[in-house]
């Protein structure tokens, strides 16, 4: 039954608490974007079970409604009809949501916004720091040799040269010049000043100084071991710039503001903004480390039990300014990282003590990938699609993560990179194999074990365990597909082939929440070899997004597809993607839809895997994926009947 848009949109209104609670509305790809007076007016059970809503969660200050490609256009055009409220872009809403939250939380993005992208240098460095010093542990030869030599310059060029990534990427995000950026980060450990890791040893007489118009000193002290004075000084310098590009006259503006701007930030720089926060950093590390380790390990089992909180609120990307000096420190040990690695893994095996207790097929399909991706270090999708859910997986996991994170303060657990926990976070623990291990094991067992006990499947969670799919229950649909296994030409059949080149994964294991957790229907995640997205058969292009990241396709069978490209594009606003087609037309399979730069994507610190996702299948009373790891174009991906 086709939906009723008008209706939809109606009661989205009604529920949200009318034109006086709303600020602004947008639409991108799957999703009814909005920004709202308060959140605490609206009843979001209600608001969930509206027809046509698919899901509902907040994040940055967004009131995201998940309703699904093709449909959401149509009830967004309703809305501003029965709202009277005017299109906005995202951007729009981005903006407003923006002003709406607190000065904190909007630092703590900020944050988050730069040191995230610059996670894949980090970890690659980590990673090879760990590994080239246990080979030279292992084979003493080996650590006097040329190969550990050069590869210990390649393994420390990142930590060395941090305050530059960092000025690159926190211009980004202030919107200024990123060469300017380059050349603060640059000045502030440039070889004519003291390297930062040797002035501790160094009495303050012998530190030398420049003294400017009599009153004004510089030490000749380099910043190589800070992080937070490189992140204020670009946020003054993007001031700086965007001030000149205002009240400079065109005419000079190219050759004006440039060197004022770098002129201006360096001498504040470092004569004001790197000695104070420098001192104010070294601070925050001290009474950081503190947390972890005060009271035989207490700080850190309360860090442990409250660091899924942090990624509920969104705020957990505050702890890479942490992690990021503790690794640019004189010992580069990351105290940190155990902490969040005991409460993840802990949250993982909370959700798969649900995945394997559970009757419900639909949260047993749910729970236990996203326990493996857990295990993995992607713990979102265990969360906020499972844990948080159901609450008690959330607590037990929690206590599980206490444990832990206890013992890997009592261990003395140092790691040699961030951004990387679970199983992976072996490679870059490597003196501390065992303890490692110890502290994984404690933390899943306790989780899991309180999670098996504690937790029960209400009524109705396990009532569809035998449910109705198109007049067949689960158990006559297990029955008919494994009659049609291996016959794939059977007429009932529909077949989707795959519109990108590259390794398939399961759908669980894109690492987005919302499509991992199935509410935009079954699908796969491509992880794409090419930037070429082509028809996966005949059809009619139903929905494209003005970024061009995105495109519905309706075909066969009335098949109701999603091809998004990347994770969080959307905020690239078009650049490196281009559409080949529009709204209505009509494609043959394998007609080139869209093309799409993958290095740019990831140099803007985005995620290129590709969801490709039937948007409609509860329409269908089965659905098989037949191609899992790498795939050309036009194999055969999945199959529905």
């Amino acid at each position: 039954m086709a939906m009723d848009y008008a209706k939809c949109a109606k009661e989205i209104y009604d529920t949200l608490g009318g034109r006086s609670n709303l600020v602004s509305a947008a639409h991108c790809a799957t999703r009814l974007r909005l920004v709202t007076v308060d959140n605490g007016r609206i009843d979001m059970k209600k608001l969930e079970n509206i027809d046509g809503v698919k899901g509902v969660f907040s994040n940055n200050g967004q009131l995201q409604l998940i309703i699904g490609t093709g449909t959401v256009n149509k009830v967004y055009e309703e809305f501003l009809k029965v709202s009277g409220m005017t299109a906005a872009t995202k951007e729009d809403v981005k903006a407003a949501a923006a002003a709406q939250q607190p000065v904190w939380k909007r630092m703590i993005k900020a944050l988050g916004d730069v040191f995230v992208p610059i996670l894949p240098a980090i970890v690659a460095s980590g990673l090879m720091m760990g590994l080239v010093e246990a080979l030279g542990k292992a084979i003493p030869s080996f650590a006097g040799s040329d190969w550990y030599g050069i590869l210990d310059l390649m393994a420390n060029t990142a930590f060395t040269f941090l305050p530059i990534l960092i000025a690159v990427s926190a211009t980004r995000v202030f919107g200024g010049n990123i060469f300017l950026g380059a050349v603060i980060g640059m000045v502030m450990i440039h070889p004519s000043l003291l390297n930062a890791w040797t002035v501790g040893s160094m009495e303050a007489s012998e530190i030398p100084v420049w003294e400017l118009f009599g009153f004004f000193k510089i030490r000749q002290v380099g910043y190589q071991g800070h992080v937070i004075p490189v992140v204020i000084a670009i946020w003054l310098m993007c001031r700086i710039e965007k001030w000149l590009h205002q009240h400079v006259p065109e005419m000079i503006d190219l050759f004006v503001t440039p060197l004022c701007t770098v002129l201006a930030t360096s001498f504040i720089t470092l004569g004001i903004i790197g000695p104070i926060f420098s001192t104010a950093e070294s601070y925050v590390l001290e009474f950081a480390g503190w947390i972890i380790t005060v009271g035989y390990g207490i700080g850190a089992m309360i860090m442990g039990a409250l660091y899924p909180l942090t990624v509920v609120c969104g705020i957990h990307h505050m702890y890479n300014v942490i992690e990021a000096g503790m690794l640019s420190a004189a010992d580069g040990i990351n105290i940190w990282m155990p902490v969040a690695s005991a409460a993840n893994f802990a949250q993982g095996a909370a959700c798969l003590a649900v995945g394997l207790k559970a009757k419900n097929i639909k949260t047993k399909s749910v729970a236990i990938p996203s326990s493996l991706s857990a295990a993995l270090g992607i713990t979102e999708p265990a969360i906020f699609g499972v844990n948080l859910r159901f609450t008690k997986p959330l607590v037990c996991g929690m206590a599980g993560g206490a444990a832990g994170a206890l013992l890997a303060s009592l261990f003395h657990i140092g790691a040699t990179s961030y951004g990387v926990t679970g199983l992976p976070g072996f490679l870059i623990t490597l003196d501390y194999t065992v303890q490692y291990a110890v502290v994984l094991v404690v933390s899943a067992g306790i989780a899991f074990a309180l999670t098996w006990v504690f937790w029960k499947e209400e009524a109705e969670e396990g009532a569809s365990d035998i449910r109705e799919a198109g007049g067949k229950t689960e158990e006559t649909m297990t029955a008919d597909n494994s009659k049609t296994e291996g016959s794939e030409s059977a007429a009932a059949e529909k077949v989707l082939f795959a519109p990108v080149a590259g390794n398939v994964i399961r759908r669980e294991e894109i690492p987005d929440e919302t499509f991992a957790s199935g509410v935009l229907g079954d699908g796969v995640g491509i992880e794409p070899e090419t930037g070429e997205v082509v028809a996966p058969f005949d059809g009619e292009i139903s929905s494209v997004t003005d970024t061009c990241h995105a495109v519905g396709i309706t075909g066969q069978g009335e098949m109701e597809v999603l091809i998004h490209v990347g994770v969080d594009t959307v905020n690239m606003k078009g650049d490196g993607f281009e559409l080949f087609v529009r709204e209505g037309e009509k494609v043959k399979a394998g007609q080139r839809l869209m093309v799409f730069d993958m290095e740019k994507i990831r140099a803007a610190g985005y995620c290129t895997t590709t969801a490709v996702l039937l948007t409609n299948s509860d329409d269908f009373s089965g659905f098989r994926v037949v191609k899992m790891g790498r795939t050309e174009q036009m194999e055969k991906l999945f199959m529905v009947e």
